[in-house]
């Protein structure tokens, strides 16, 4: 087995946080931090004497595992006070709990405490007119336009499972923390954060404004329909000898594949097909693609799939998926004994470190942070040399967001293997997503199948810190690239691989995309229309690929700040399935347990409701007791005797009069009478009404952009974080393909003209393209 090693040890946390973003500092203690975690008066001393028979019992044991806890009593603040004195961050969440009514206030701890990170975290952040608004998963989702592209034309919205809104926003809470860290060490400037989960949930979910495909059809936000998706248009979903299973055929190599499996029928041989657009709008393909399916099983046609290079998935239920072998074999997940002595399965850590899980077993060393310096920087990660082989969503991402924050990200591009955000109807290969997910970056094409391409990649790690990629397990290293390949030139190189299924385990070998990891991880199976089983309505999110990028960076960042003391680089291995497993680890918990059914609804109300607009909608959600007594208050027609059983009996009852109340009033107004009076309630907000959407203006959340090969300003993330030290990202314009080749060989290699221009004649490299160019003339010569 491999030895584990923990980066963040000597990370001293301290967090006051009885709400849904303890995630967040779990993922951290998992990687060697030490996280105490300060527990109130009406919790348990422990965590192992947490009661596991209820939801908020199992809740807390998935988010808190690992954490040192310890009780305050309500009145000696003195052995709290002495965990804080010797805090590197300390994390209040003041929407929950102890973080709410406890004694503690930014402004003091930050007077008293100047040299550690203090952190705020909250459902809305604070000092807007929605601070002291509530929160629960369907209002996140309402917020961030997920719901709204959650389900079927012609039906309601359909909430999306789980929690992984908080969940997503807890990612997002942890990368900002690691970044904040990294900034004290080489600045020793320690930094004040107000984090809204609002703000986490709609950076690292499913954004409507970033790089994305689904989430906005390749189409500017504006003009979006205003409806749910077509049922079957993305992802489709086919019935086989012995269930489902999922395809997704994006590229054209794809599609060849998938060709040639179904036997090269004549009626799709025209090469227009190889153009997604026009496989869409083929209305015979698809069935024809369920006859083939329909006599085959799930596992034969798996192997299939992976023989001709389809992108396929079985689409099977969340208690099938954790008693595969490739779950098992992958240790996603490890025994945590409870009080009455029996154990339960926990997430056993959301990312592998040197190929070793970064579980909760184990201690780490007992070490020190390395002494803060005193470099004067504009952002955290100036000077950071970054080379970007990523691709698609997670790839972009990722590099993007160590390029906003200072980095230097030279994408490297290869005209034979384009990116895939880069097929567009635009001539020139940009576009609105494009734009967004890759500014602040610059561009190299260059063929790494070729010798002298890929000694040019050698010298350029020599000079690198970071290298990303999300090819499938093994590309680097069979093209001599792989973690031990390039430490040799670079020993103190990070390297990121990012897959959907992870390294090892017998689904390693899969192509992988966001659907197909829901569809195998139990999501899509329960992203579904209840009492309809062909109503699978999540195939208009990329869920996991923007919280898996976050992931990634976790690590870079985890390894960044061990490396000032170790000297040496290390190997980050994330893979969306662990991911989106380690999302739904309490409802794993509770089926594996018996304790509590995870199906059960939370309370009642809790779902999406008309109200008097046309297709408008309002979330409504009561938390318990006291959510319902506020609801009866407002909402005629209810009984506010009934407790949560007789609730969810009257369920039915419930719905009628609240939506005969919801009649009357826009979703605007109910949100803010329903919020007005404590209940935690949204509208459903589209991804074209986000910018102007008041909580958005007031906390700055969007900016406009231009960029010179687009016609219009399109809206981009003005920020990762409101931070008193962290700048906010620079505007530099997305690069078309190739752009800086010259530029970067001048730059990093200090290569002369004749040379550059000899590779470039050899193919070696690749500027932007003689297409590309006359492309920009054309538009140019409109323009005049």
């Amino acid at each position: 087995m491999t030895e584990r090693r923990y980066p963040l040890a000597g990370l001293r946390i301290v967090e006051v946080i009885d709400g849904p973003l303890g995630p967040a500092t779990r993922m951290l203690g998992e990687l060697g931090a030490e996280v105490t975690h300060i527990a109130g008066p009406d919790q348990p001393g422990q965590l192992a004497a947490v009661d596991p028979r209820t939801r908020a019992g199992l809740r807390a044991l998935a988010d808190h595992a690992g954490k040192r806890w310890l009780r305050f009593d309500g009145t000696n603040t003195a052995p709290v006070e002495a965990e804080l004195a010797r805090a590197d961050v300390i994390v209040i969440d003041t929407s929950h709990g102890l973080g709410k009514s406890g004694p503690w206030t930014a402004d003091a701890l930050s007077a008293a405490h100047p040299d550690a990170i203090v952190i705020t975290a909250s459902n809305f952040g604070s000092g807007n007119s929605f601070s002291g608004w509530q929160a629960t998963d369907p209002v996140l989702h309402a917020l961030t336009a997920e719901l709204s592209r959650s389900g079927i034309r012609g039906k309601a919205p359909l909430l999306p499972p789980g929690e992984l809104a908080f969940q997503c926003a807890s990612a997002q809470l942890a990368y900002l923390i690691l970044l904040a860290v990294y900034h004290r060490q080489r600045t020793g400037r320690a930094d004040r954060i107000d984090f809204s989960a609002l703000d986490g949930a709609m950076q690292a979910l499913d954004p409507g404004y970033g790089i994305n495909g689904s989430a906005t059809m390749g189409k500017p936000a504006r003009l979006l329909s205003p409806d749910r998706p077509a049922k079957g248009i993305q992802y489709p979903i086919f019935r086989c000898k012995d269930g489902l299973v999922r395809i997704y055929i994006g590229a054209a190599r794809q599609w060849r594949g998938m060709f040639e499996w179904l036997g090269c029928p004549e009626q799709f041989a025209a090469p227009e097909m190889d153009r997604i657009g026009v496989r869409l709008k083929t209305p015979e393909l698809n069935p024809f693609i369920a006859r083939f399916f329909a006599n085959q099983t799930r596992a034969e046609l798996e192997t299939g799939a992976t023989q001709h290079g389809v992108p396929l998935s079985a689409l099977i239920e969340l208690d099938e998926t954790v008693r595969t072998e490739h779950i098992a074999e992958r240790g996603i997940f490890a025994d945590f004994q409870i009080a009455d002595g029996s154990v339960i399965p926990l997430p056993n850590g959301i990312m592998e470190i040197d190929h070793a899980r970064m579980g909760r077993t184990g201690s780490p060393p007992d070490m020190a942070l390395p002494a803060p310096g005193n470099a004067v920087l504009h952002r955290p990660l100036d000077g950071l040399n970054v080379l970007d082989l990523g691709v698609i969503v997670v790839g972009g991402e990722s590099s993007r967001l160590l390029a906003d924050n200072g980095a230097e990200v030279i994408k490297l591009e290869s005209r034979a293997f384009p990116d895939g955000t880069r097929q567009t109807d635009m001539a020139t290969g940009m576009a609105v997503s494009l734009a967004a997910g890759h500014r602040n970056k610059r561009s190299l094409g260059l063929n790494l199948r070729a010798p002298e391409g890929k000694a040019i990649f050698e010298r350029m790690v020599a000079r690198a810190d970071v290298v990303l990629t999300n090819f499938k397990p093994g590309t680097m290293t069979s093209l001599g690239l792989g973690f031990d390949d390039l430490r040799r030139i670079k020993p103190d190189l990070i390297m990121v691989e990012s897959s959907a299924f992870g390294d090892t385990g017998p689904w390693r070998t899969r192509m992988g995309y966001g659907p197909l990891v829901r569809a195998a991880t139990g999501l899509t199976a329960k992203w579904c229309y209840p009492g309809d089983d062909e109503g699978y309505s999540d195939s208009l999110t990329i869920y996991p690929d923007h919280v898996a990028a976050r992931i990634g960076i976790i690590g870079v960042l985890a390894l960044l700040i061990d490396r000032a003391r170790s000297g040496t680089g290390g190997h980050v291995g994330t893979a969306q399935c662990d991911v989106a497993l380690a999302h739904q680890a309490w409802e794993i918990a509770a089926a594996q347990s018996g304790l509590v059914d995870p199906a059960e609804p939370e309370d009642a109300p809790w779902g999406v409701f008309p109200t008097a607009g046309d297709d408008d909608w309002c979330v409504v959600t009561a938390r318990g007791d006291a959510d319902w007594a506020a609801l009866c208050a407002v909402v005629p027609g209810l009984d506010a005797s009934w407790n949560r059983t007789e609730r969810l009996a009257g369920r039915k009852v419930i719905e009628a009069a609240l939506t005969a109340w919801l009649a009357q009033h826009s979703a605007d107004t109910a949100m803010r009478l329903l919020q007005g009076a404590g209940i935690p309630a949204a509208r459903m907000l589209r991804v074209s009404e986000q910018p102007d959407f008041a909580y958005c203006r007031e906390r700055g959340i969007f900016r406009e952009e231009t960029h010179p090969h687009l016609n219009e300003p399109y809206h981009t993330e003005a920020m990762h974080v409101r931070s008193a030290a962290i700048a906010p990202p620079e505007g530099r314009p997305a690069p078309l393909m190739g752009e800086h080749t010259a530029e970067v060989m001048r730059d990093w290699l200090g290569m002369a003209d004749a040379e550059i221009d000899a590779l470039t004649e050899q193919g070696i490299l690749e500027p932007v393209s003689p297409q590309v160019i006359a492309a920009l003339a054309r538009a140019k010569e409109q323009s005049a």
